[in-house]
């Protein structure tokens, strides 16, 4: 089903959630308990909650001895290798709680550009789901290269949720809404919705989040949005802490109005119009 409206998401079928670096690593590392609640209040009421973490080569990066986001592909590589699986044991131990299990699902750009690839994917996400597991999805940086991949977490949530068929995609970074200009200048205004024909040409978007771990800033998650929404679902972009209430319904964040039929890329996934 389309989710319309905010409140529709407490009664949504399935969800993308996707949750930045910057929100679930270093001194935020706490963030992911308080997550997790929200995710498994969802889970437990019946909604099928895919989760979209970022946070693999920042939860790898003190166990490497690195301070700053490494800019190699090998150095980002390792990082990944090793961040990946202390990550996905992190969230497993928090959903332990809830008796609920996670999946590990990672995916390249190729993956989801080959047809056959992108039919296996779907495939084992439709059968986690039916057998309620929770999906965890990230690039697998291990082996991604820098001319082929997603480029950041917002567009790969969106192809995610496109894939799935999901009512409804909460984008979650460090600010509570998009504004319209960085909120940290005078005069900025929270912008409460946007509809497919509104153009924002008067926006300035500054970077969300302000960690130096991430890859992403408010323009990515627009245009994430937009492609999700023209795809059919409702798309939601909040803070991480706002979470529990944005899955529960509440006027929180900045709604994308979604297209009020189901657009599937015809071709050309990663090419795709955002």
């Amino acid at each position: 089903m389309t989710v319309a409206d905010r409140a529709g998401l407490a009664s949504a079928r399935r969800v993308v959630v996707k949750v930045g670096s910057s929100s679930i690593s270093g001194d935020n590392a706490g963030q992911i308990a308080p997550l997790v609640d929200a995710l498994a209040a969802a889970h437990n009421r019946g909604t099928e909650i895919v989760l979209v973490s970022s946070g693999a080569i920042a939860t790898g990066m003190p166990y490497l001895s690195l301070t700053n986001r490494p800019t190699d592909l090998a150095t980002q590589q390792a990082a990944a290798a090793v961040g990946q699986n202390v990550l996905i044991y992190r969230y497993q131990d928090s959903l332990d709680r809830y008796d609920i299990v996670a999946g590990q699902v990672l995916l390249t750009a190729g993956d989801i550009e080959n047809d056959a690839h992108r039919s296996n994917a779907q495939r084992a996400m439709e059968r986690l789901l039916s057998l309620r597991i929770l999906p965890i999805v990230n690039e697998n940086d291990t082996v991604a290269t820098h001319e082929i991949r997603f480029g950041d977490n917002d567009r790969l949530a969106a192809l995610v949720s496109i894939l799935i068929g999901a009512d409804a995609l909460v984008l979650l970074s460090d600010v509570d809404a998009l504004y319209t200009k960085p909120p940290s200048e005078p005069g900025a205004e929270a912008i409460g919705e946007i509809d497919r024909s509104d153009s924002l040409a008067g926006v300035t978007f500054g970077d969300i989040g302000a960690a130096g771990v991430g890859t992403g800033g408010a323009s990515t998650k627009v245009s994430a949005a937009r492609l999700a929404a023209e795809a059919g679902a409702g798309v939601l972009i909040t803070s991480t802490g706002n979470v529990a209430r944005a899955l529960a319904g509440e006027q929180v964040g900045t709604w994308f109005v979604p297209n009020d039929r189901v657009v599937k890329p015809a071709g050309g996934w990663l090419k795709s119009g955002v």
